[in-house]
């Protein structure tokens, strides 16, 4: 990750953008253009948002146990594994859509309302490698950095199917 670190309150409206940014990309489409991928080895815009829940389970849960507990272990889970033990891939875009946004809001009053140097709360992650120490903020602006060029995929989706 880039060593240039955002502001807390940078990261909660990158964070806050995402799902209604989502949303209005792939507003108007239907349900199979929302499913169908624009290459046959590509992604659609339903496997993009399936990749993005995965994350967010991922990296959510690990900002949520270090929250609630003073520098638990973590075991490091893979998003890409992740994803495998949830039905996101075959969900219709809009419920799943709806899900992330609603997490996405648990997310943001729960890193909303942290004093400053609950930003700072840590956690050791094993599994990945050499152990590792991990903070809230680390976590949060993974999540923030991550999106982006996933949203920049799905505008890709969009922007090449046909009219």
């Amino acid at each position: 990750m880039r060593s240039q670190l955002l502001t807390t309150e940078q990261v909660l409206t990158l964070l806050a953008e995402t799902p209604p940014r989502l949303a209005a990309l792939t507003a108007g489409l239907s349900p199979a253009q929302l499913q169908t991928p624009p290459s046959p080895d590509g992604w659609s815009a339903n496997d993009v948002l399936a990749h993005l829940r995965a994350c967010a389970d991922v990296w959510g849960n690990c900002i949520v146990a270090m929250i609630a507990e003073d520098t638990p272990t973590l075991r490091a889970v893979n998003p890409r594994t992740w994803i495998n033990k949830t039905d996101y891939l075959e969900l219709e875009f809009r419920p799943s859509l709806r899900s992330f946004a609603t997490q996405r809001a648990d997310l943001l009053a729960v890193l909303s309302s942290l004093p400053p140097e609950g930003w700072s709360r840590a956690a050791t992650v094993t599994g990945a490698g050499k152990v590792l120490e991990r903070t809230v903020l680390f976590y949060a602006l993974w999540l923030a950095r991550h999106e982006r060029p996933h949203v920049k995929q799905v505008e890709r989706i969009v922007n090449t199917m046909p009219l």
